[in-house]
């Protein structure tokens, strides 16, 4: 998300000046909502804030009462439900009729704070980390805001219940188990790549846990570095992604054209793609206008290809190009329905824009698994929500019709 490199810089410029802050993250929703569990904003204490997490209906109401609802408790859930009514929907200026769960977090400039250094490893390495965090309780030895950390080489940071009461003996031993059951989880979300809200039994109690995964950036690798890679490469930025341009031109591939750009190379003619990032989790997009230059990168591409492979011009010329391949190699054959050519969505593009938003529109629709195809045609929900709890519980605030302390 664009938002988190922002947040990342500004808790640093907060925590080099030693003032804390408030993170504020969406945990868990029920129904509708505009963002999803894992948007963040931060707030310092002039009540500025950086990202978002609502369609604008419920920043103020944060930001007016984070700082004083973290004063006595360093986290605590609050919940915004404006399912019952219209009435509650105006009081909040919210039209998705659901119910959200926030969670408020008091971030320390002399203790740091582990969730965004997660968030930061994760950017700086390229690769996921993923962190449990407790949301609610009841009758246990838990606290809300407790988190465990794990690291994408698999180190943990963290505990489960050092900070509850009464975790002696043979609740000591329960919360023990349920440290270690939640580890395991978390160990499947970095495994699997997907989050949940989940309830686990603790002694005669229970803790819910919002299990998150923290991916790195999309990475792009765009091969042509001509005047219609400028837009993509904007967009793509526009949208937090990690972005390389290459081009055999060095004339072309310069800092200057492409400043958004996290790298910007030169390729190499025996080897194109040395040092350009091409993973299997990486959106590969060929725009070099060049025959030969993509023939050559196709035939690397589809010995090992990205999640997304996706070739500039006429379906005819990428067909030759394909037929070309497999004649000279068969086993790329069956690969060529892996090419999205030709590429982008068809939304009618013409000049570079359109077609780099067309390209990047695609791009998000395949890795979010979706067609691209307008939601006046989607049945169901537009957000697939994981499986969540029953909601309550200790260190929840709610907040209904109105708004306590409103």
């Amino acid at each position: 998300m664009k938002e988190i490199p922002q947040l990342l810089e500004t808790w640093r410029g907060l925590q080099a000046a030693g003032e804390d802050a408030v993170l504020a993250t969406v945990v868990k929703v029920e129904g509708s909502s505009y963002r999803n569990p894992g948007a963040r904003m931060l707030i310092d204490a002039n009540g500025g804030s950086v990202g978002t997490i609502s369609g604008g209906c419920l920043e103020s109401h944060v930001v007016k009462r984070a700082w004083w609802l973290t004063a006595r408790e360093p986290a605590v859930v609050c919940r915004y439900d404006t399912s019952a009514d219209e009435d509650a929907q105006w009081a909040f200026g919210l039209g998705c009729n659901g119910v959200v769960h926030v969670l408020l977090e008091r971030l320390s400039a002399a203790r740091g704070a582990p969730q965004l250094e997660a968030l930061a490893l994760a950017r700086a390495t390229m690769r996921a980390a993923a962190t449990a965090v407790v949301i609610a309780t009841s009758g246990c030895g838990v606290r809300v805001g407790e988190r465990l950390l794990l690291g994408p080489d698999g180190g943990r940071a963290g505990a489960l219940g050092a900070g509850g009461e009464g975790s002696e003996g043979g609740e000591a031993g329960e919360v023990g188990a349920f440290a270690a059951r939640v580890a395991q989880d978390l160990a499947a979300v970095l495994r699997e790549g997907c989050g949940a809200c989940r309830r686990y039994a603790v002694g005669a109690g229970w803790a819910e846990v919002f299990l998150e995964l923290l991916p790195p950036p999309l990475r792009l690798v765009v091969f042509g570095a001509g005047h219609d890679a400028v837009p993509v490469v904007r967009f793509a930025k526009a949208l937090g992604w990690h972005v390389t341009v290459a081009d055999g031109r060095a004339h072309y591939a310069r800092r200057e054209r492409f400043p958004e750009a996290d790298a910007v190379l030169v390729s190499e003619a025996d080897d194109p793609l040395r040092g350009c990032g091409v993973s299997a989790d990486a959106a590969v997009v060929l725009m070099t206008h060049s025959l030969e230059q993509d023939r050559v990168l196709l035939g690397r591409l589809l010995r090992a290809p990205p999640r997304y492979l996706g070739q500039l011009g006429p379906r005819a010329r990428t067909e030759r190009l394909l037929a070309a391949l497999a004649e000279a190699e068969p086993a790329l054959r069956k690969r060529a329905e892996l090419v999205h050519a030709p590429i982008g969505l068809d939304i009618g593009a013409e000049n570079p824009e359109e077609i780099a938003l067309a390209i990047v529109g695609e791009i998000r629709a395949a890795f979010a698994g979706r067609s691209g195809a307008m939601l006046r045609h989607h049945a169901g929900p537009i957000h697939a929500r994981e499986g969540v709890g029953e909601g309550g519980g200790a260190g929840e605030v709610g907040f209904e019709h109105g708004g306590a302390g409103a």
